[in-house]
């Protein structure tokens, strides 16, 4: 079994980059790959051995010389080393010129030996392999020579070889039609791909226009031959091979396309210039715009701001509740339509400045400095402002409001005391003033007597009564109430009106005090009435009032009392009918005696204001209520049973919601905590993360709609779950706001690993010594647990305070961090350091600040040399660059950008229109003015 290893970064064949140290690293065939190539198909073992030996020839041929059969004339490893010696054109050591086994073996270990010096390490092939002809071994050593030689060196954007070869391909032909190179095999088969590659360079050579995509032998026999005859790239492949073959052999298709390329390879230099300038023009084109969108998004702001501070500042009251209550109203608009989008407003603008920032320091641009009073410090200054006096404005809102709501209640509380007195006295002086005892019995004068005392009882009651209402006026005069006047008004008749009732009333009295000794009749049943019929009277009223109760219930249990309490009262009624006869058979008796004894009957009762017929008319009512009620009840229990149901059907979802948002939480912390694989993975992962996230989304719009229905039963607790509508939703925004801050968070991380030019295992690298001395950082943890927004205890996911990261390390950490990745730090050089990576001198070095320290320590960046070095290539070393130069190798957008901000060329032997290109490549940098 062969295994080959080869240099490092080639990327292409079947095996994998293991990267070395100190001289390059090695590329290595997999087992199972190398298993694969010794079965190889035989229409594939023909187009390596054509292709190979064509390649070699090529070469050969400058030697003089040429091979016929590869696995043949290799055997004595003379031209093996023949070979050698014109692709790399060094010296290999004096060839044994003996014939015999041992001599050519001593030849082929040169050749190998030479291979092996050139940082390729081949396993498995040894010289006597080659000796006896073995044309898979001799194909394998080939192609290793091939890829070192050939296609190593071939790079596009810091691509391996196979990958920059490929990206080549694909740019040089992606405006052609019918051509997608997807890969080394099939996407070359139809002679397109091909013939696009001439005419891209050389259009002269090729009409495209003419070629079809049905004639790929045409198509590909064309390539060939102006290949040949025009670019001096020998035929190593034949049409019908490519046509008739599946899968064409990978190799030989490479070894034929890098021919291509390094045809063409002069004029790659030209567009490797354009490219970088494009890049860097692209960089300081998208800056320029976030600045503009800065100070456009700032200036808006602080207009907002401006304007809405005077609305805040004026205190001017209203006279009535009602326009106070359209101010506050006003107010919680502002609150909660007008603000918030500000406030959203206001974070976007710090996230796009620190954006900026970054993208600024990375491209080693100078830093942004907005127009004066834009700075983020003085937006925030601003904002604080607002602030201030929006709580200042709120604050006198309230306590304007409570003022009027005081001035409000004590109005209505005089209003209603004024008319509850105004109705109690209403007639209370005619009746005082009537002289009805002069015709009564002596029953009807002690009646009279006693309802006055009763009356004068009343009277002296209703003292407090009328001093209260004049307090409450007094009060609200003392307020400033804006209806004083009507107020004092008001009081002061019914003072007046108190005086006179006072002095009616001892007058009556005096007189009724006359009659009560002239008068004596019977009395003691109508005594014994009212004493039975009172407390009955009493029941009946209560009973009414009970039956027409309005109640308030909350679940079937509750409904379920009422109906038994209703139960037990229904059970009572027998009993209190018996009373009811028996109060009634009183006034029967007196009514009698009356008849018997020729009494003129009495139509009132002097003790109590109570008919037989009121009675009556209070119990018919009470027995039309019973079954009215029952009904009711029965409404409710149906109405609370269905108000059971929707409880458990949304906490049956919701206890299903909310576990699945705390679990997401935790595991997005996780992830952001514990990241491995690429960023891209990384990237991809999060992705899925948010999508599954807003697949879930129709779950919560379900629970909302499940809420909304508990709201139209006006349903308001649950005790079926833990979890009510805004706990849910709190934690759908927080699972909202962590996987998108995730996700920023590794886009910052792919910003500066694109930036730097750091690859993914120095990512790797550096976030693995940070999260460690993180981990164990003796600060608290910034992620806290679930408990906070579900308000149910502690956090699930809680970790012990020296196992927490909180995303940066003390300068003890830091310190450590750095030695352990071999830096030799003394108190000095440490000192420095940490002024870089902690400017503001805040102790902590956040995982930003060590990535920048990192990569410059490490990665190469674009400089102003450097572009100034890409312009003069395609300026063709001049000093100056003309408009007509800039369009030809730029794109139109950027070529158009240079023209405008580059200044006119001052120098000696300039033509009219030159351009200085080295004053323009310094300002991109910060060096100079444009």
């Amino acid at each position: 079994m062969m295994m080959v290893m080869q240099p490092e970064g080639l990327g292409v064949g079947e095996g994998h980059f293991v990267g070395g140290g100190g001289g390059g690293g090695e590329y290595m065939e997999q087992e199972e790959d190398w298993d694969r190539d010794l079965l190889l198909d035989p229409a594939w073992e023909k187009q390596q051995r054509k292709t190979f030996t064509a390649w070699c020839n090529s070469h050969l041929r400058k030697a003089g010389t040429q091979i016929e059969n590869i696995e043949e004339d290799f055997r004595n490893g003379l031209k093996l080393m023949l070979l050698l010696e014109v692709i790399s054109g060094e010296r290999l050591p004096r060839p044994d010129k003996g014939k015999m086994r041992f001599h050519k073996i001593a030849n082929v270990n040169k050749a190998l030996d030479f291979i092996a010096s050139k940082g390729v390490k081949l396993v498995s092939i040894g010289a006597e392999e080659i000796v006896d002809g073995n044309l898979k071994m001799t194909l394998g050593m080939i192609w290793t020579i091939i890829l070192r030689f050939a296609i190593q060196d071939i790079s596009v954007e810091e691509t391996s070889a196979k990958e920059g070869l490929l990206l080549w391909c694909q740019r040089k032909t992606a405006p052609y039609r019918n051509v997608n190179v997807q890969n080394f095999h099939t996407s070359w088969k139809d002679g397109l791909a091909l013939c696009a590659l001439i005419h891209r360079h050389r259009p002269d050579l090729i009409d495209y226009a003419k070629l079809r995509k049905d004639d790929p032998i045409g198509n590909l026999n064309t390539a060939f031959e102006v290949a040949e005859k025009y670019l001096d790239i020998p035929k190593m492949l034949d049409a019908e091979d490519i046509v008739n073959t599946p899968k064409p052999d990978e190799k030989a298709i490479m070894t034929y396309v890098s021919c291509f390329y390094h045809a063409f390879a002069g004029a790659e230099q030209a567009e490797t210039a354009a490219n970088r300038i494009c890049k860097v023009l692209a960089v300081n084109q998208e800056n320029e715009k976030l600045m503009e969108e800065y100070e456009k998004l700032a200036s808006e702001l602080l207009e907002w701001i401006r304007r809405t501070i005077p609305w805040l500042e004026n205190r001017v009251g209203e006279p009535s509740m009602s326009a106070m209550q359209r101010k506050l109203e006003d107010f919680r608009d502002y609150r909660r339509l007008h603000k918030p989008p500000r406030v959203q407003e206001k974070c976007q603008l710090e996230i796009n400045f620190n954006t900026l920032q970054t993208k600024l320091r990375l491209s080693h641009r100078p830093a942004f400095m907005p127009s004066e009073g834009k700075l983020v410090s003085d937006i925030a200054n601003a904002w604080r402002g607002l602030e201030q006096v929006e709580k200042g404005y709120e604050d006198w809102l309230l306590s304007e409001i409570r003022r009027l709501q005081r001035l409000q209640h004590l109005a209505e509380k005089f209003q209603q005391k004024a008319s509850l007195h105004e109705a109690w006295t209403r007639g209370k002086e005619e009746m005082l003033s009537q002289r009805d005892y002069e015709s009564a019995s002596l029953q009807e004068v002690r009646a009279l007597l006693r309802r006055h005392e009763a009356f004068e009882s009343d009277l002296a009651a209703h003292q407090d009564r009328v001093e209260h209402i004049a307090a409450l006026a007094q009060e609200l005069n003392e307020l400033d109430y804006h209806e004083a006047a009507s107020v004092n008004s008001r009081c002061q008749a019914i003072c007046d009106q108190w005086d006179n009732l006072g002095t009616l009333t001892q007058k009556r009295r005096d007189a009724l005090e006359r009659m009560e000794k002239l008068l004596e009749t019977i009395e003691q049943l109508q005594l014994e009435f009212a004493r039975r019929a009172a407390p009955f009277n009493n029941w009946l009223d209560g009973a009414v009032e009970d039956l027409q109760d309005v109640w308030l219930v909350h679940s079937v249990q509750e409904t379920q009392s009422l109906l038994t309490a209703h139960e037990q009262f229904k059970a009572t009624l027998p009993e209190a009918d018996r009373e009811r006869g028996a109060i009634l058979g009183i006034q029967a008796e007196i009514q009698k005696i009356c008849q018997t004894y020729g009494l003129r009957p009495s139509t009132t009762n002097p003790y109590i204001n109570l008919s037989p017929q009121d009675i009556n008319t209070k119990w018919d009512t009470v027995r039309k209520l019973v079954p009215s009620r029952d009904q009711t009840l029965q409404e409710e229990l149906t109405r609370q049973q269905v108000n059971e149901r929707l409880r458990r059907q949304f906490a049956a979802q919701a206890n299903a919601v909310g576990p699945w948002i705390q679990g997401k939480v935790e595991e997005v912390g996780r992830l952001a905590a514990g990241m491995v694989g690429s960023l891209e993975e990384q990237m991809a992962g999060l992705r899925q993360q948010e999508q599954n996230i807003i697949n879930y989304k129709s779950n919560i719009d379900r629970l909302e709609g499940d809420h909304q229905l508990l709201q139209e039963s006006l349903v308001f607790d649950n005790k079926h779950t833990v979890y009510s509508m805004e706990h849910i939703r709190v934690g759908w925004e927080q699972l909202l706001t962590s996987i998108a801050r995730t996700i920023n968070e590794v886009e910052n991380q792919v910003l500066t690993r694109d930036a730097k030019g750091l690859s993914q295992e120095q990512l790797n690298e550096f976030r693995a010594s940070f999260n460690h001395f993180d981990r164990v950082s003796r600060g608290p943890g910034l992620r806290g647990g679930l408990g906070g927004w579900w308000g149910l205890g502690p956090s699930l996911t809680s970790a012990h305070p020296s196992q927490k990261r909180n995303g940066m390390m003390e300068p003890d950490d830091f310190r450590a961090c750095l030695i352990s990745m071999g830096y030799d730090l003394g108190e000095v050089e440490f000192a420095r350091i940490m002024t870089m990576v902690d400017p503001n001198a805040a102790g902590v070095v956040t995982f930003q600040a060590f990535i920048d320290f990192m990569t410059r320590e490490t990665a190469e960046t674009d400089t102003a040399e450097q572009v100034v070095a890409s312009f003069k290539i395609l300026a063709g070393d001049k000093n100056y660059i003309t408009p007509e130069e800039l369009r030809r190798e730029l794109p139109a957008e950027q070529a158009e950008y240079c023209i405008r901000r580059m200044a006119p060329y001052k120098g000696p032997g300039a033509p009219a229109g030159a351009l200085d290109y080295v004053a323009f490549s310094s300002a991109l940098y910060g060096e100079s003015d444009l």
